[in-house]
């Protein structure tokens, strides 16, 4: 395994008790929108390494990463009290298959988010080529609690400059609200309420593709919801029009 480089913390974000964003310093390889770097620190004299997806776009400077704390977790636990300045291990080489560049072109791009899964979906927002490429763009991001709603400031920005080209939907499954759909995910997909909300006509295998990133139930279930819908898995040698990674 190749060794990680030195980078340096320039800045925290804390959105909640549990949420948090952080801003490194690295000279690191070029990376594709919706990918994941691993950063981590020396612990016990180890190097404790994890995969976090970028939410920076790939010509953006610092790097960016949005992270949830794990009760117990060596890293993320010590994560919030780095002091700006301090030296944080990072790799070089970027990893992961939920980009652009695997996903068949469409008229519609549905972007599928759960909780920090968001942080991808903001990356590929960020690049030319999801504009140029798709006429119509959603990004749904589902939260149990409407704190956990983040980046608000960077999403509107997107939604303005895209001038109706890109819907933005937040789901709270734990509170009630006057703006956001209630609930979860795939009964929103299968009940046709998720595109009526978008304002779109009803996806099809013939003219959307979507993007999954989150919590595995939520994956599986969406996933199994677009195949029953005659939406196929996208691979390499057989081309479809499901993107899927899971988030732990």
């Amino acid at each position: 395994m190749v060794a990680p480089i030195t980078g340096k913390v320039v800045a925290h974000r804390q959105w909640t008790d549990t949420l948090f964003s952080i801003q490194i310093e690295a000279d690191i390889n070029p990376f594709e929108p919706g990918q994941f770097g691993r950063i981590g620190l020396m612990i016990d004299d180890k190097p404790i390494m994890r995969p976090y997806s970028f939410v920076n776009a790939a010509d953006e400077t610092p790097l960016e990463f949005y992270y949830i704390l794990v009760e117990g977790g060596p890293l993320t636990q010590r994560l919030p009290h780095l002091p700006v300045g301090s030296d944080i291990l990072i790799n070089e080489k970027s990893n992961g298959f939920l980009v652009l560049s695997e996903v068949p072109d469409a008229q519609q791009l549905w972007m599928l988010s759960t909780g920090t899964a968001l942080g991808p979906f903001l990356s590929i927002l960020k690049s030319a080529p999801v504009w140029q490429r798709f006429e119509e763009l959603v990004l749904v991001h589902a939260v149990r609690q409407t704190k956990e709603l983040t980046y608000q400031d960077q999403i509107n920005q997107l939604v303005a400059v895209g001038a109706g080209k890109l819907r933005y939907i937040p789901f709270v499954s734990r509170e009630e609200t006057d703006f956001a759909m209630c609930g979860r995910i795939p009964p929103a997909l299968q009940d046709g309420s998720l595109a009526a909300r978008a304002g779109l006509t009803t996806p099809t295998p013939e003219n959307a593709q979507f993007m999954l990133c989150g919590n595995p139930e939520m994956v599986k279930d969406t996933s199994e919801v677009l195949y029953q819908l005659d939406f196929l898995k996208n691979r390499r040698r057989t081309p479809g029009q499901v993107t899927v990674e899971n988030y732990w």
